[in-house]
């Protein structure tokens, strides 16, 4: 994930309420503004826990199937966004469609993405903060939990706040974030929450992109709990983490159903 990161935070304004408009391993109307912050995608390591060189380190011991898995995930993780590859295009329509199916898309590079949250005109510049694997945990976000993800991107519960968090962006810092927090990018895990992950991913290979998707939903809700605005983005998505990590860690989880925090993507 050496080039992932840059460009700048967009927050988004409220206007109006809302806009018109399990494999296993075996096998609202807003206007766009520029704001100051900074984007995360670059600086995630406020969310995540720091740790100094001369801190130990754990290692934890995987099985067969646990470094299958583990390495496909890592996999998908490699994998940059390259507009040039169809499969890439047709991905992204496939998000457009899921997000804005009565509106048509006109171009891949257009003003309309402005309306789910990108910073610009063209979505492929923010997926460096992600990868390819951030759209597709927004395109299963979309087609497994479609009223979830509806009322997240046309902020549609709660008492929301005059400057929202722009939601595309959003999603490729949750994916960059648990990347971080799971420590996927090692070997093996060096880390009791990455390893409790693994767990669950040997026994159903799109665990990830669940527990995405029950992140995006605990995040709006602890958003909402905090009564944040835009620039609080950091400050939500660190109380989001040390929720999430607490809940994995509980003896009695034995698959990510049972979270707590599941019921939130499911009410």
């Amino acid at each position: 994930m050496d080039e992932r990161g840059g460009g700048s935070f967009v927050a988004v304004r409220r206007i109006s309420q809302g806009l018109d408009r399990g494999n296993t391993c075996h096998s609202t109307s807003a206007e766009v503004v520029a704001g100051s912050a900074a984007w995360l995608g670059r600086g995630l390591s406020c969310v995540c826990a720091q740790r100094r060189e001369s801190d130990p380190r754990p290692s934890f011991d995987l099985t067969p199937t646990q470094e299958e898995c583990l390495q496909r995930l890592q996999n998908r993780i490699d994998v940059g966004y390259d507009s040039s590859i169809p499969e890439h295009q047709e991905a992204l329509r496939a998000l457009w469609n899921a997000a804005f199916p009565e509106e048509e898309l006109r171009d891949l590079i257009s003003e309309q993405w402005k309306e789910m949250g990108w910073q610009g005109k063209d979505p492929s510049t923010d997926f460096r903060g992600g990868g390819f694997i951030s759209l597709e945990n927004l395109l299963f976000f979309a087609r497994n939990f479609p009223k979830s993800f509806q009322d997240l991107l046309r902020k549609q519960e709660g008492d929301r706040s005059v400057w929202e968090y722009p939601f595309a962006v959003a999603g490729v810092n949750i994916t960059f974030m648990l990347i971080q927090m799971l420590d996927l990018e090692a070997v093996k895990p060096r880390n009791i929450v990455g390893a409790t992950f693994l767990k669950f991913l040997s026994e159903n290979e799109s665990a990830f992109d669940l527990l995405y998707c029950i992140t995006f939903k605990l995040m709006d809700h602890q958003w909402l709990s905090m009564r944040a605005s835009y620039m609080d983005f950091n400050t939500v998505m660190k109380a989001t983490r040390r929720q999430l990590e607490r809940e994995l860690l509980l003896d009695e989880i034995t698959r990510l159903e049972e979270l707590p925090s599941y019921s939130l993507l499911t009410r």
